[in-house]
């Protein structure tokens, strides 16, 4: 909530870096344009019959509490803000390089299209996290969203032109439950993430002591997470493949394990939280990247 309105912040294209700079009632006149902003999403909500989703978003009082103007907060997502128009950008010029080919390779054009579209409905849906004040489920759709959007540029980078081709037999089974498993407890570490959030008023120390069954899951899962690691392991060396494809998935995921175990450990240190994610979606794209190239024809789709 470092910038409460979008895709401004604080009504300008360039941040605040003082509250001097803010009018008096700044926390008053950004929480009515938030509650505007989120009379027209929860209206978006019940045509798709989402009721009881859209009165809950009108009904919760907390989502129009103004947080303290923070510069640190403020900059830190002005520049998540540029890196985004970054990637928009970079993303519509795929777009533009796909549409000359468009004749000769439909599905590459389909597919940078797509992405298009989604990054477009990814921004859009940022400035919902935004004016509902970090509502945990849009942080969680944000996130995923986010995913889908690593999953359809990695298809694009394998399918555009000839990448390593991965000839195993069977391996394609391990590499879908790894991607599944990581799915599964990206979202389980969503649920203590957003137990977190409900118990932000307790001192940090107390956190993890009261995180309850949603942290004891997300915990446990961890260890299949890297049981399938070491099963695609060891079926990449069974059938005499370089077994160093699965080294950087398993150092990320055993990273993602001490990260993980840090935060328990140690009173959720902030910095780490982005770290143990970042981990997590490097190592579910580094499967997704081996998934495509594991037994597929090199044959480009400039062909096709």
């Amino acid at each position: 909530m470092g910038c409460p309105d979008w895709p401004k912040c604080f009504g300008g294209w360039v941040p605040p870096t003082s509250v001097r700079q803010l009018p008096v009632n700044y926390k008053e006149q950004y929480a009515a344009y938030r509650d505007k902003k989120n009379q027209k999403f929860a209206r978006y909500l019940s045509l798709i019959g989402l009721q009881d989703t859209a009165n809950k978003i009108l009904e919760d009082k907390s989502v129009l509490q103004e947080a303290e103007f923070n510069p640190s907060k403020t900059w830190v997502e002005y520049i998540n803000r540029l890196v985004g128009v970054a990637i928009g950008l970079m993303i519509i010029a795929v777009f533009l390089a796909s549409w000359q080919i468009r004749k000769h390779s439909r599905r590459l054009f389909m597919g940078a299209m797509a992405t298009l579209i989604l990054v477009v409905v990814q921004g859009w849906f940022g400035s919902i996290v935004v004016s509902t004040n970090l509502t945990a489920w849009t942080i969680t759709v944000h996130m995923f969203l986010a995913v889908l959007l690593v999953v359809l540029l990695i298809w694009l980078f394998v399918r555009s032109g000839p990448q390593a081709e991965v000839k195993l037999d069977g391996t394609q089974l391990w590499l879908i439950a790894g991607m599944v498993t990581l799915l599964v407890q990206i979202f389980l570490g969503t649920q203590v993430r957003e137990t977190i959030d409900r118990l932000a008023s307790l001192p940090r120390q107390e956190w993890i002591a009261n995180a309850g069954l949603d942290f004891i899951i997300h915990r446990g899962f961890s260890w299949a997470v890297l049981a399938i690691q070491v099963g695609i392991w060891l079926k990449f060396r069974k059938t005499g493949t370089d077994s160093s494809l699965t080294v950087v998935p398993f150092v990320l995921i055993l990273s993602s394990l001490v990260t993980g175990g840090v935060m328990a450990y140690f009173s959720v240190p902030q910095f780490l939280q982005p770290i143990h994610l970042l981990l997590a979606v490097v190592t579910f794209g580094w499967f997704f990247q081996l998934y495509l190239q594991t037994n597929t024809r090199q044959a480009s789709l400039l062909k096709d």
